[in-house]
């Protein structure tokens, strides 16, 4: 009997210890606990590491054009009555022929004009000089014989300077032996001379040797 008793308490303390102790979870069981959850913040650190787009730079604006300082309008000249007369009596002088300065001067001083205002008025026409002395130089090859050297000295006499005199001979480009041709014929038409004192008239008058040689021997020495 107590041992009937003692077996009925094994079995019982048996059972109940199956009831109260948790069963051990199966290995599908733990792997599925073990996944964790997608964790919130992950998206939120990929959206600030996400870069945001750079703004395009501001283009700079071009500078503006400097305006163009105005030109000054240059004031007429007035001219008094005495400076307007001395211009136009200029102008009309060389219309017709050929001056120096000086020698334009000298004639509107002869008409009376003031030095002032001739001294003006020859500055007023803005002539060019050289162009005036080979104007001169022609109108005396044009009726009388010259040398080279006599014609500079009288361009000299009628005022012009030695660069303008040489400039107006010059740009005759005139024959000289020609010149010296026409010069012994013009001497014996009024006037007898042996060959030799022909040839040193002619020298005299500036021509060289062989100018004057040529010149005597085209007149019948």
């Amino acid at each position: 009997m107590i041992a009937a008793f003692i077996l009925v308490s094994a079995v019982s303390n048996a059972f109940t210890s199956d009831e109260q102790s948790p069963s051990a979870p199966t290995s599908s069981e733990a792997q599925q606990t073990a996944v964790p959850s997608e964790s919130p913040s992950s998206d939120v650190s990929e959206s600030a590491a996400a870069p945001s787009e750079t703004a395009e730079p501001t283009k700079t604006a071009e500078p503006t054009k400097t305006a163009e300082p105005t030109k000054t309008a240059t004031p007429k000249t007035t001219e008094t009555t005495g400076q307007t007369n001395a211009r136009k009596s200029a102008e009309s002088y060389l219309a017709y022929s050929s001056f120096s300065r000086t020698g334009l001067i000298d004639q509107l001083l002869y008409e009376d004009f003031s030095r002032a205002d001739a001294e003006y008025a020859v500055d007023a026409v803005d002539a060019n000089w050289k162009v005036q002395a080979a104007g001169s130089a022609e109108d005396y090859l044009a009726y009388s014989a010259f040398s080279r050297s006599g014609l500079v000295d009288q361009l000299l006499y009628e005022g012009y300077t030695s660069s303008e005199a040489e400039y107006g001979v010059a740009s005759t480009n005139a024959d000289w032996n020609v010149q010296a041709d026409k010069s012994a014929k013009s001497y014996l038409e009024y006037s007898s001379f042996s060959r030799q004192g022909l040839i040193d008239q002619l020298k005299y008058e500036g021509f060289s040797q062989s100018q004057a040689e040529y010149g005597v021997s085209q007149n019948g020495y």
